[in-house]
């Protein structure tokens, strides 16, 4: 039996909380697959994981960290305490359904376009209609049996990480099922407690296959795992080498400086540029290529990129303008220089019946091989959305088409939050949520399809310019501007500081966002 409401939010992380907190008028229903809220915070961190920001500039606009001025970045287990007082404090916990795992999707607003064709000259039209769009189909608790829903409206804050990971493919005979040895991925790494994960590290041979964040955290593990007699290196396999950061300050100055300002971003380019900022961008191109050799030189000063043979062949920037910058803890290069992390650069690799075989034909024994490979987040989305939507997760860019980082303008009755990702993703959530929130009550309007499909294509446009990487969808280097055109659709102030010098100088963070 369907039982029918006005909003559902899928998930309950950072991006879901924050929709059901913005969407609380509406009494939205919140399914949560876990028991708990948090997201990939709860579920997806390994023990020694902490934030990449310091803490004002991933808090809520209206409830800041009680300690936010504090140097340390706060460990996961800290964000899930910080999100859990957040949705206290506000009475949004009342909302979630806790182990409802949402499983199939139907559309039954009417019958869907199949082509950009049909619809580039429609209105996107009302988010509310006041008729039931989509069924979801949930099952509680593990059951066998499956409890249908109906809603007007759908938000999906599931996101890219955690949940579905993401497996390489291996030539025939030449996987995992070889290997003598354990094989794990990150996600299921991360469900173990402390004293497990270090009993299952300790005293073997370790390959650690990947080089983000995951994976440097993985790394320091297992040497703290594998201190004294008998300890044994852990060895990272990398195929792509990435730039790390050891903190932010670069020969003295604050990293914002270089990025995260106004003027700061001025020497980048933005979607829908005028002609005079399209000509300022071409005359001040070097300055892009200067800021990111300053960064590099410090960054070789301070870190044995050249020791290890750990320098990228890209430029700092186009890491940046990914969101793939890491920050290395303190003990990565020490416990390096120690002999207890290794490093191996290979373009790809198999199993053997000892261990992995690199793109050399070398080999690398290993007892226990972990895949910190990352998530495939479209798997997901793919899971649950029937056709033809599940078929316009990709563009011909290679990223979700989504307006303002939000409306998918070829999936009717539905946002999506937590997909676009920016430096900080917390205050990137709450001001989309802030956005979507005036949307549905109709306090303006969206463009027509087709002017929201060429606003996309400008934008990814934009970050294909930016950087190789483009496809992790990630706005950082405009993400102001983006901010300040969603403000302008609110009817907000777009400038939101007290004077021009902060204006140029200082970053923005969810407190310029508090509400009008």
């Amino acid at each position: 039996m369907a039982v029918h409401s006005k909003i559902a939010i899928i998930g309950a992380g950072i991006s879901g909380i924050a929709a059901a907190k913005q969407l609380s008028m509406y009494d939205p229903v919140v399914f949560e697959a876990t028991d708990s809220i948090g997201g990939v915070w709860q579920h997806a961190s390994s023990h020694s994981t902490k934030l990449q920001t310091p803490r004002c500039d991933y808090e809520f606009s209206d409830f800041p960290w009680p300690d936010r001025d504090s140097a340390s970045f706060p460990s996961h287990t800290e964000i899930v305490e910080y999100l859990r007082a957040y949705a206290n404090h506000f009475d949004v916990l009342k909302f979630v359904r806790f182990n409802s795992k949402v499983v199939e999707l139907r559309f039954i607003g009417g019958e869907p376009e199949t082509g950009v064709d049909c619809v580039s000259e429609r209105e996107y039209g009302r988010l509310l209609t006041g008729r039931p769009a989509w069924e979801v189909a949930v099952q509680a608790n593990g059951a066998d049996t499956i409890q249908w829903y109906t809603f007007e409206f759908v938000v999906v804050c599931i996101g890219k990480y955690g949940d579905t990971p993401r497996i390489p493919n291996y030539p025939d005979k030449k996987g995992p099922e070889i290997f003598k040895g354990q094989v794990l991925h990150s996600l299921d790494y991360c469900k173990l407690n402390k004293e497990e994960a270090s009993h299952l590290l300790r005293g073997k041979k370790v390959a650690i296959i990947g080089y983000k964040k995951a994976a440097i955290d993985l790394a320091v593990e297992c040497a703290q795992a594998n201190q004294g007699e008998g300890g044994q290196p852990c060895t990272m396999v990398i195929r792509t080498l990435h730039w790390t950061v050891p903190h932010y300050w670069i020969w003295g100055l604050p990293f914002y400086l270089f990025y995260s300002t106004r003027s700061s971003q001025f020497i980048h380019e933005r979607p829908d540029q005028s002609l005079f900022r399209t000509l300022a961008c071409l005359f001040l191109s070097p300055m892009r290529h200067v800021v990111s050799r300053i960064i590099e030189s410090y960054l070789l000063w301070r870190l044995p990129f050249d020791k290890y043979g750990l320098k990228p062949d890209h430029p700092f920037h186009e890491d940046y303008a990914s969101c793939q910058m890491a920050i290395l803890p303190e003990n990565f290069f020490p416990e390096a220089d120690k002999g207890r992390i290794k490093f191996k650069k290979s373009s790809k690799w198999w199993f053997c019946e000892d261990g992995l075989v690199l793109d050399d034909n070398t080999k690398l024994e290993a007892d226990f091989v972990i895949l910190a490979t990352g998530y495939d987040g479209k798997k997901k989305l793919r899971d649950i959305l029937p056709q033809p939507f599940s078929s316009f997760l990709d563009s011909v860019y290679g990223v979700m088409p989504l307006y303002r980082s939000t409306i998918h303008p070829m999936i009717p009755s539905m946002a999506f939050v937590g997909f676009v990702e920016t430096v900080s993703n917390l205050q990137a959530a709450e001001l989309r949520c802030k956005w979507l929130a005036r949307l549905v009550a109709d306090q303006f309007k969206l463009p027509s399809v087709d002017r929201m499909l060429d606003q996309i294509a400008k934008e990814a446009e934009v970050m294909k310019k930016s950087t190789r990487f483009y496809k992790r969808h990630c706005i950082s280097t405009f993400s102001i501007n983006h901010n300040d055109e969603m403000c302008e659709e609110m009817g907000w102030k777009s400038w939101r500081k007290n004077s021009w010098l902060s204006e140029a100088f200082s970053p923005y963070t969810s407190q310029d966002y508090r509400d009008e």
